[in-house]
């Protein structure tokens, strides 16, 4: 069977990473506070209904990447041997994400980060998509476990993971002297399950 998307979701696809593109662009440039949804659907030559469609405001435009990333890591977690132990699969999936993402992540993407990361409504939106992947990483987690309060466990085991991804990526952006892939490495072995 044929999983290749087709034009439609190719076409989909594209236009969304315009729009994001062009918010980031717009946002670097401008300052966040600045930039309009028109700009940014006039900078990707759609309509501000077009725009409309793809993302529900400029910050989720902005945040876009990062939410693919986070879904790229969930799939990774659901592609692992269902008998392998939850801290493995976890760990496993965020090194792979990070050699599979971060591999061209140059000055100028660091500059970027660091412009845009302190901005609060990005960190509101930050914190929502983070809570939502969290509860998908909890409930893929839930499938693997046995034993009382699985659920408990699975979201407690999600969290921490989420986070120590997160710190690991922010420390590295804040001090970018090492690979990101050792960062999260040596980040995720301080806090792995006894």
């Amino acid at each position: 069977m044929d999983e290749t998307p087709g034009l439609r979701e190719r076409k989909k696809a594209a236009t969304r990473l315009a729009l994001h593109e062009a918010a980031l662009r717009l946002a670097i440039d401008q300052g966040l506070d600045r930039v309009t949804v028109e700009a940014i659907a006039d900078a990707a030559n759609v309509s501000r209904r077009t725009f409309s469609n793809y993302f529900s405001s400029k910050e989720e435009a902005i945040f876009h990447g990062d939410t693919a990333r986070l879904r790229r890591m969930l799939e990774l977690i659901r592609e692992q041997p269902a008998d392998e132990e939850p801290w493995t699969v976890l760990t496993g999936a965020a090194l792979r994400l990070t050699e599979e993402a971060y591999r061209d992540a140059d000055a100028e993407w660091l500059t970027q980060r660091r412009m845009l990361r302190a901005h609060p409504s990005l960190a509101t939106h930050q914190i929502a998509a983070y809570a939502t992947v969290e509860r998908e990483v909890a409930a893929e987690l839930a499938k693997r476990m046995t034993g009382p309060d699985v659920a408990l466990r699975s979201r407690v085991l999600a969290a921490v993971f989420l986070t120590t991804v997160r710190v690991a990526v922010q420390d590295w952006i804040e001090h970018p002297g090492r690979p990101l892939v050792d960062a999260v490495r040596s980040a995720l072995a301080a806090v792995a399950p006894a």
